[in-house]
C-alpha cells in the first residue's frame, strides 16, 4: 500500500511539474510591417519574427500601413510567447505569436481583414475560415473591391524593375584621348 501511494505521489508530481513549464516569454519591441516583428528575448538578444501562415500588404501597398497599424495596436510592447523556430530565405524566424491571454496573433491578423492566408505555405482550414469570414464581413483590406494579395505585388514589383532596366538606354561614354606626354621640365 505504501508503495501505490509513494508511486501515485511522485506521478502528480512528475504530471504537475510536466504541465507547469516555464515558457519564454519575449517582449515584442518593434512591429516591421504588417506579418513581421521583432522580439526581445529575456537574454536580450533581438529576433526578427516572420509571422507563419499568413501574408499582409506589402508597406507601399494598399492597406499596406492599416496592417503594420493593426499589428502594432494588437501586440507591440506585450509578451508573447513564439511557437515555431524555422528559418527563412532572409534569416528571419518563422511562427506563430501568442499573447500572454492566448490570442493568436497570426490568426487575429486575418480574422480582422489585415492578411490573407498564405496558402502557398497553409492548409488550415481555421486560417482559411477565418479569411472568408472577414471578405464577407468586407473587414480591412477587404473593404477594396479586388485587393492584390502581396505575393503579386512582389512579383508585379520584381517585373516592372527588370524592365525598366531593360528599356534604360545604355549610357555610352566617350573615350578619352590619349595624352602626349609632356615632359614639365626643362633644361
Amino acid at each position: 500500500m505504501l508503495k501505490k501511494s509513494l508511486f501515485l505521489c511522485l506521478f502528480v508530481l512528475t504530471l504537475t511539474i510536466g504541465c507547469n513549464k516555464n515558457e519564454t516569454l519575449y517582449k515584442v519591441v518593434g512591429v516591421k510591417d504588417g506579418d513581421t516583428m521583432v522580439l526581445l528575448s529575456p537574454d536580450n538578444q533581438s529576433i526578427t519574427v516572420r509571422l507563419a501562415e499568413i501574408d499582409a500588404p506589402e508597406k507601399s501597398q494598399a492597406f499596406g500601413q492599416a496592417a503594420k497599424q493593426f499589428t502594432s495596436n494588437l501586440c507591440f510592447g506585450k509578451m508573447v510567447k513564439l511557437i515555431g523556430n524555422q528559418h527563412d530565405r532572409y534569416g528571419r524566424t518563422v511562427g506563430k505569436v501568442e499573447l500572454e491571454n492566448g490570442t493568436n496573433v497570426n490568426y487575429e491578423i486575418v480574422k480582422q481583414g489585415y492578411a490573407w492566408q498564405y496558402r502557398a505555405y497553409s492548409k488550415n482550414m481555421e486560417l482559411a475560415s477565418l479569411e472568408e469570414h472577414a471578405r464577407e464581413a468586407h473587414l480591412g483590406l477587404w473593404q477594396d473591391a479586388n485587393p492584390t494579395p502581396p505575393w503579386i505585388f512582389r512579383k508585379e514589383g520584381k517585373t516592372r524593375r527588370v524592365e525598366q532596366k531593360t528599356t534604360k538606354p545604355k549610357k555610352h561614354y566617350k573615350k578619352r584621348k590619349s595624352r602626349k606626354h609632356r615632359d614639365t621640365v626643362s633644361f
